[in-house]
């Protein structure tokens, strides 16, 4: 199992997805995952550490957590079927252990939430390794238009407008 962080947060706001991606300490173990935009918001602006005027659906369910002293322990994205991710959040209260599916995206919004850490089962990073390389293979001419709109990319394309 691997400890990873977030690596980027790109959003395509003309497909309605945004894909972050986790990497190791080493940067050479990578998992990009599509998530929606809701979700790609709230991780950046967890990362940023911009505060919301109201709580977010995030900071509710952290909030309820807290009140119930239930403490996030950490997140793991633990299987891939059919190419879509799974992920579990571990909690603890009062010495009981507390195992809740999740999407990954919410768990990892939780997980920067919580200040804990997130990880990737090894045989969830070497099956996504095979799938893009699938993907690759019979997806060249989208990834081109990818590494191209990544090549353009504009420091001014991230800036957040006020709510």
């Amino acid at each position: 199992m691997e400890k990873m962080k977030i690596g980027m947060v790109v959003f395509d706001q003309s497909k309605g997805a945004a894909v972050i991606t986790l990497i190791d300490d080493t940067g050479k173990k990578a998992l990009p995952l599509l998530i929606g935009i809701a979700e790609a918001l709230a991780i950046f602006r967890e990362l940023n550490r911009y505060a919301s005027p109201r709580p977010m659906i995030y900071d509710l369910f952290k909030n309820v957590l807290d009140g119930l002293q239930v403490s996030v322990d950490r997140v793991v994205i633990d299987s891939l079927q059919d190419e879509t991710y799974y992920a579990n959040i571990y909690m603890h209260t009062n010495g009981t252990v507390i195992v809740a599916d999740a999407r990954p995206s919410d768990g990892i919004v939780l997980a920067l939430k919580a200040q804990v850490p997130i990880y990737v089962v090894d045989g969830v990073l070497k099956d996504a390794e095979e799938i893009g390389l699938r993907s690759v293979q019979a997806e060249g001419r989208e990834r081109e238009e990818l590494q191209n709109w990544l090549d353009n990319l504009r420091p001014e394309d991230f800036r957040l407008e006020e709510e």
